[in-house]
């Protein structure tokens, strides 16, 4: 009869455990699934970096039309649509990939002081990627993270056009 009066005091720990086992399980299911977008996400933001990049050195310009036109294609990549008032109409590469994330800067000045033509095999454009913020949705652990500078520099190509010598 004994053994029968332990059994029924024993009747929640099953669930109990099943609790605690539970959540463990499911936090280390959630964590590789998140790990595995952060990963998603940090290949994303540097190809979008060397992406930008390229695409700075290719097209002329460095007026802050051209470094908008560089901001869109690292945001929204080679197949983003815009409409007749140059709003987005497609979404991010990046979801939370915002214009003020992304700098453009373009070097490579001649003798006089002047920008040099992009396109003539001197200069160079970095694109950089800062400040981007990670959410982990994890249970119990869940959290943002800043993710680090992502920075890309890549110089000028001749891109088929012959260079002016430099005065």
């Amino acid at each position: 009869m004994k053994t029968l009066d332990n059994k029924h005091n024993e009747r929640g720990t099953t669930i109990a455990e099943f609790a605690v086992v539970a959540l463990l399980f499911f936090t280390l299911v959630f964590g590789i699934i998140e790990f595995g977008r952060l990963l998603y996400t940090h290949n994303a933001l540097t190809d979008a970096t060397r992406r930008g990049a390229r695409y700075a050195v290719l097209h002329h310009g460095a007026t802050e039309n051209d470094k908008q036109a560089v901001r869109n294609y690292v945001i929204y990549g080679p197949r983003g649509t815009f409409d007749v008032d140059g709003n987005p109409t497609s979404s991010p590469v990046v979801p939370g990939l915002t214009n003020e994330m992304v700098i453009v800067d373009f070097d490579g000045v001649n003798n006089a002081g002047q920008l040099l033509p992009f396109g003539s095999n001197i200069g160079s454009a970095t694109v950089k990627i800062q400040d981007y913020e990670f959410s982990l949705n994890i249970p119990v652990v869940g959290r943002t993270l800043t993710l680090p500078a992502y920075t890309t520099t890549a110089m000028a190509e001749c891109a088929g056009e012959i260079p002016d010598p430099i005065n």
